[in-house]
């Protein structure tokens, strides 16, 4: 493992750690879904209409089914990814798995509830995020700024602002808090870490540090670094 720390808002055990703590997820996912395949309940109505459509052969179609099937067990183990680097960064505390928030500065007065994309959470369950920091802002955390980020915005938006879900069985939006915002990932890392590439200088190094624990000879080549450069910028 090289000695130079790659980012400046994280060291390199910590990076180094999160960033194989996700392998590990899905290595085992994958090692699952070729133990239980057979067990798993595959719509084949959908498969052959898929497999028509694209043009594909069924081996193929598998081959894409696998890939789908361990994409959504990453989508989670991304979404903690996220919250462990943030809490690695200084000043930051991961408050981790069954606190009401995710991330804590007591120096910036900021708490954090972190989902991977904008889409992660529906809409009742955003009533619930909604309450959980009010709840936090007036009591505990009181003078603090609470934020539900979403690493991951809809249509490459940029915002922070007041986070007014809406209420479908009161028919409304709650009500508007200073305290209580929204705001897209990559405005959260340039808060989190103090500049504002800080999401993007982490994205470009992770295929260095994914080839180093997995012990690859070679980095992604110059086309593959343009490949996942523009696939962050359909993003962000």
């Amino acid at each position: 493992m090289i000695k130079k720390e790659l980012l400046s808002f994280i060291g390199n055990e910590d990076l180094y750690k999160h960033v194989e703590t996700v392998l590990v997820v899905a290595k085992v996912a994958k090692e699952n879904l070729e133990k239980n395949l057979s067990s798993n309940v595959i719509d084949p109505f959908s498969a052959l209409f898929d497999v028509s459509c694209q043009g594909i052969s069924f081996s193929d179609w598998m081959k894409q089914e696998k890939s789908r099937q361990i994409q959504k067990t990453l989508q989670n183990a991304i979404g903690n990814f996220h919250q462990s680097i943030i809490g690695s960064m200084h000043g930051w505390t991961n408050l981790n798995i069954g606190e009401v928030a995710d991330v804590v500065n007591t120096e910036k007065k900021i708490i954090a509830e972190i989902k991977n994309k904008y889409n992660t959470t529906k809409g009742n369950h955003k009533i619930k995020i909604y309450d959980d920091l009010k709840s936090l802002v007036g009591g505990e955390y009181k003078g603090y700024i609470s934020y539900y980020v979403e690493v991951i915005p809809k249509g490459k938006k940029i915002y922070n602002t007041t986070f007014i879900p809406s209420d479908n069985k009161k028919h409304k939006r709650k009500i508007a808090h200073r305290n209580i915002r929204v705001i897209d990932g990559k405005s959260f890392y340039a808060l989190a870490a103090g500049y504002p590439e800080a999401l993007r200088d982490l994205y470009m190094v992770l295929p260095r540090v994914i080839a180093d624990i997995q012990g690859e000879s070679s980095h992604h080549d110059i086309s593959e670094q343009s490949e996942l450069q523009r696939l962050f910028d359909m993003a962000f």
